[in-house]
């Protein structure tokens, strides 16, 4: 006869099955959880130093420069800026001119010298790669977050 507080025969390993299967899915939720954090905190950092880095190097560029030449400048200046411990990623920048018409009526630059840039923070989530019953899977997931500001290149202090 058994006792109360033992387990029957059937329920023996019960509580080892149900780790088995509760464990992989609280490792899976914790990386998901640990990306958006790191991804979080990556945007905050990047939208600062972008406009930092837009306003210091974007506005008033040495010489005559094109915008594409400025948006180098603030490409380098943001990934020297964005030092992130143990994170990938990677930065693009883009300029264009913003007084173009955008084929809705017929519209009159305010500064014929306003410039777009286009800000782009690209975020791989960690693990890149792992192994799972000995074949190897590598995520081509990528979080992506941009930021546009419009600047006038030649007048200092005019943020659009």
């Amino acid at each position: 006869m058994m006792a109360r507080g033992e387990p029957g025969r059937g329920e023996r390993g019960q509580m080892a099955v149900e780790m088995a299967v509760v464990v992989p899915v609280c490792i899976v939720v914790a990386l998901i959880v640990f990306n958006i954090c790191r991804f979080v905190e990556a945007c905050a950092s990047f939208d600062r130093i972008a406009l930092d880095a837009v306003v210091s190097q974007g506005v008033s560029p040495p010489g005559e420069q094109s915008a594409q030449a400025a948006a180098g400048q603030v490409q380098s200046c943001i990934e020297s800026a964005l030092a992130l411990p143990n994170c990938e990623v990677s930065v693009g920048v883009s300029g264009a001119s913003a007084s173009a018409g955008s084929g809705r009526g017929l519209r009159v630059p305010v500064s014929p010298l306003l410039t777009t840039y286009t800000c782009t923070l690209r975020y791989r989530p960690w693990p890149h790669s792992f192994v799972i019953c000995g074949v190897a899977f590598r995520p081509p997931v990528a979080l992506t977050h941009e930021r546009k500001l419009v600047v006038d290149r030649f007048r200092p202090g005019v943020v659009v």
